[in-house]
């Protein structure tokens, strides 16, 4: 970590992956407590020599230095105070005469956690937000279960008849696409034998016995329901928009799945045809008609990762697809081992159920190992949509992707494009407009956007930095440069005074007239009861509960500063990363007008 990052993050404060302690003359107990919670979580910054006090962090310096950072890797070394080794990486920081020790603290592999104090393992904790908290018995459980040599959808379960658990429509399904990849492969053999020379029965004592995965996979539905009490998936359909919904209201269809994973597939299929546009397209090479939705891919390897990767030893949480009208949000009980990064290569990774994921690649359901999550990225982009996000939850050990059904390049950034006397390609423009609506971008951004490699990343970024469009912060974080942020901020600024001057002010902005008058939109309203102080864009939006940027700056902050209620603090530079926004004079005046009106 670089000095200029450390003071960045002191100022910010509250940070996940990032813990400070005084630690003067010695290392604190709960200090033991962040490395737990991060080795748990997904690794962080520990910091000695930074008094927190009231929220305000403040340099103090670590007095003797030598002892501190001893003791502290010692201990971490020594798998004393720890049930692990804990391996760090160390660093000695110096500003203003006082010495800062920073500590990272790296996430541990799946079959090392959880990483508990004192040898009890109650004392295991998870980074949330920017606490530790102590492991409920659930979250020990899910880490316990993870950590297993034997992989819960392997074990046998033996009050479950092996030779008539499995439902004869499902299995006969499976064997016809297992046919149709593998001609003459175990065609003979009876289902039992089949189910035998997969692992799906196996012998133990002269005895068979089913596997979780096999009753998973092909089991009747009251066999499912044995091992699984909670259902298997929960579909809904919402004719709404995510954020204008509550779970108070009722959906426009709903299906509890509680059959195995198969027929629950199928059943999936079925209710996303109907709501899918299809239109045909004929393939070049074979004149063959394909009538696949263009959004297929990513709809199918979305639902197959959801079903496969699930942790069904979780008893207390069921998976959930949501359609909303502007995106689609799948939600599944159990994290991805691996890092978003590692996600997004084309790589073998570790998963959850092999048994499972194994039968699903052996009939073609799922496409070649380890590039489902790239597919997902891929077929989102080559329809001109902004990037799925995707959130691997390691405290809570949940999964969540929502597909946005949003363009990544609007009107108004063919505009500017057009303006600024470059030439891009497709997927520089697509990396530069989203540079231009977010404050910075990341590799690991422009992986998600283009569905590229590391280095094909780089290739992208490197070109937009020699045409003087990005800037480096660091190794792996750009943001535009200080003349195209003002070039940017300069356009964004006329198109909005030229719209107003023009009257092309939005009808939901106007009063009764065509003069713009202190009439303001519901979502308005809302930003203005929020803001208290000089605030960060990203502040207000986690005010307001929002969790999608442009959402947040089409339908509120835009609108908001057209209106001249609220400003920016540094109006030179739109784009800076210190860019804050308040309440104008007229702002404030409407703020309390609509306070009264409410009393």
């Amino acid at each position: 970590m670089t000095k200029e990052k450390l003071l960045e993050l002191i100022e910010k404060y509250e940070w996940n992956d990032f813990e400070c302690k005084k630690a003067s003359r010695g290392v604190p107990d709960d200090a033991y407590k962040s490395v737990s919670a991060f080795a748990n979580t997904q690794g962080g910054w520990l910091v000695f020599g930074i008094k927190d006090s009231n929220g305000q962090l403040s340099i103090v310096g670590v007095e003797e230095v030598d002892k501190v950072q001893n003791d502290f890797l010692s201990t971490l070394r020594s798998g004393g105070k720890m049930n692990r080794i804990i391996t760090v990486k160390e660093e000695i920081i110096e500003h203003e005469g006082k010495t800062m020790l920073v500590f990272y603290i790296p996430e541990s592999p799946r079959n090392e956690k959880p990483v508990y104090l004192k040898g009890d393992l109650r004392q295991s904790y998870i980074r949330k937000g920017s606490g530790d908290e102590q492991c409920t018995q659930t979250e020990i459980e899910r880490f316990v279960r993870d950590s297993a040599t034997t992989r819960y959808d392997s074990e046998i379960v033996e009050n479950i008849p092996s030779e008539s658990f499995f439902d004869e429509g499902t299995l006969r399904w499976y064997r016809d696409r297992f046919k149709q990849k593998r001609p003459g492969q175990h065609e003979a053999l009876s289902d039992l034998d089949f189910l035998i020379e997969w692992n799906y029965v196996v012998e133990q004592g002269e005895k068979l016995y089913a596997t979780r995965a096999a009753i998973l996979l092909f089991g009747k539905s009251r066999y499912v329901r044995q091992i699984l009490p909670q259902p298997l998936l929960d579909y809904q359909r919402i004719d709404s928009k995510a954020d204008d919904w509550t779970p108070e209201e009722r959906w426009g269809d709903r299906v509890v799945f509680e059959e195995n994973i198969i027929q629950t597939w199928l059943g999936l299929v079925e209710k996303y045809m109907r709501l899918s546009d299809r239109p045909f397209k004929i393939d070049p090479k074979t004149l063959r008609r394909d009538d696949d939705p263009a959004d297929y891919v990513a709809f199918r390897e979305a639902a197959i990762n959801l079903l496969i990767h699930r942790d069904y030893g979780d008893h207390t949480r069921k998976a959930v697809i949501q359609f909303f009208t502007d995106k689609t949000r799948f939600w599944n009980p159990g994290d991805a081992f691996a890092t978003e990064s590692e996600l997004l290569d084309p790589t073998e990774k570790e998963v959850r159920n092999p048994m499972i994921v194994g039968a699903f690649r052996r009939i073609g359901m799922s496409d070649q190992a380890g590039s489902g999550i790239r597919a997902i990225f891929r077929n989102w982009h080559e329809l001109g949509n902004v990037p799925p996000i995707m959130v691997n939850n390691k405290a809570s050990k949940d999964f969540e992707l929502v597909l946005l059904k949003e363009l990544l390049i609007n009107d108004m950034q063919k505009r500017f494009q057009s303006e600024i006397g470059v030439h891009l390609s497709a997927q520089d423009a697509d990396v530069f407009a989203y540079a231009c609506e977010n404050e910075r971008i990341s590799l690991l951004d422009v992986r998600k956007l283009t569905a590229s490699t590391k280095a094909q990343a780089r290739e992208i970024i490197d070109r937009l930095v020699v045409q003087v469009l990005l800037q480096p912060l660091d190794d792996n974080l750009y943001e535009l440069t200080e003349a195209m942020q003002k070039r940017y901020g300069h356009f964004v600024e006329d198109r909005a005074k030229s719209e107003l001057s023009a009257g092309q002010v939005p009808d939901k902005y106007r009063g009764s007239t065509d003069e713009v008058t202190e009439v303001v939109t519901d979502e308005v309203q809302k930003l203005m009861a929020v803001m208290h102080k000089d605030m960060k864009r990203k502040e207000i939006q986690d005010a307001l509960g929002l969790k999608h940027e442009v959402h947040f700056r089409d339908t509120y902050l835009i609108p908001s500063m057209e209106e001249g209620i609220i400003e920016m603090t540094i109006p030179d530079k739109p784009t800076s990363s210190k860019q804050k926004y308040r309440l104008t004079d007229k702002g404030d005046r409407l703020a309390d007008k609509l306070k009264g009106d409410r009393r």
